[in-house]
């Protein structure tokens, strides 16, 4: 059993309870406009390019079997139509410009590097999140991670939008410890618009969860002049008011950090000149959902 991973990231402290090790997975069926790991995205491995690493030395046009197109400075580019990411412009890079973003590994790879931290989720009450991209998209695999790292004692959280089908959300409740649960935009229109997916299965999935059970964190990503309108925060508000088992929120702040990710990958990033909300303006978000009874915290 092996799935593609873009990311493990030790001593992580928002991304859950205490101390974690998060586990990055590829693919997501979403495409928020303002996605903070672009890399995660796409089903299989993507290059990524650091430009300004770039020698122009032409190794890479010379190792590699399908066409490349030089920029206006000389140095070469990669035509993203024609590349299959097959890694061998990525070998002879020598300047270390060039890297794959997505590497096939087995559970117990994946289970035995979270395994090295397991004081500091003994004495902080972490464990191992496994996020994305979307963890769902790779059921059987996220599924043999989550029983392997029960078996070994090992807390589990799932980061995930709910977009996948109600038996695998349900059977991922009976393997996980915890479910941190994106909710974005509570309109229809809106959530499709800025996510390519509709709303409803995602909240039918949350509310099938909160119905059996599972220990739930809602994740609201505040992104200014997408998700911080007032009328979007209280019908968020409203809804996880409504559930049994979700009662707090973390308010995560709109940050820049994923811009030189969009143009390592040649991407266009909508949110470009974007800066994030002001901290009176995230302070009354957190506010008006308190009001709803939840208990909010800003950042994870």
């Amino acid at each position: 059993m092996t799935g593609l991973v873009f990311n493990i990231q030790r001593y992580s402290i928002h991304d859950g309870p205490g101390i974690r090790t998060t586990v990055f997975m590829k693919g997501c069926p979403l495409s928020c406009t303002w996605c903070h790991n672009p890399e995660g995205l796409l089903p299989e491995p993507e290059l990524l390019i650091v430009p300004d690493r770039c020698t122009g030395c032409g190794a890479c046009l010379e190792a590699c079997p399908n066409p490349t197109v030089a920029g206006p400075d000389g140095r070469e580019r990669t035509d993203r139509e024609a590349c299959t990411s097959c890694g061998r412009c990525v070998e002879v890079c020598v300047a270390g410009a060039r890297r794959l973003v997505g590497d096939r590994v087995s559970v117990n790879e994946v289970v035995s590097e979270i395994e090295r931290d397991l004081p500091f989720y003994e004495e902080t009450g972490g464990g191992a999140t496994f996020s994305g991209g979307e963890p769902l998209a790779q059921p059987d695999f996220l599924l043999a991670c989550l029983r392997e790292c029960r078996e070994r004692r090992i807390a589990t959280a799932v980061d995930t939008s709910g977009a996948a089908e109600r038996e695998l959300i349900l059977e991922v409740a009976g393997a996980t410890d915890l479910f941190l649960y994106d909710l974005k935009l509570i309109d229809e229109e809106l959530h499709e618009k800025h996510t390519g997916a509709s709303l409803a299965p995602l909240i039918e999935n949350l509310r099938a969860i909160d119905d059996a059970g599972a220990p739930v964190v809602i994740r609201f990503p505040l992104v200014p002049g997408v998700t911080d309108e007032r009328s979007n925060i209280e019908a968020l508000g409203k809804l996880v008011e409504s559930l049994e088992n979700a009662r707090a929120v973390h308010v995560l702040p709109f940050h820049r950090t994923a811009s030189d990710k969009y143009t390592r990958l040649d991407r266009a990033w909508e949110h470009e000149g974007l800066e994030p909300a002001a901290a009176d303006r995230t302070a009354e978000a957190a506010k008006l959902l308190e009001g709803f009874g939840l208990t909010v915290s800003i950042g994870g």
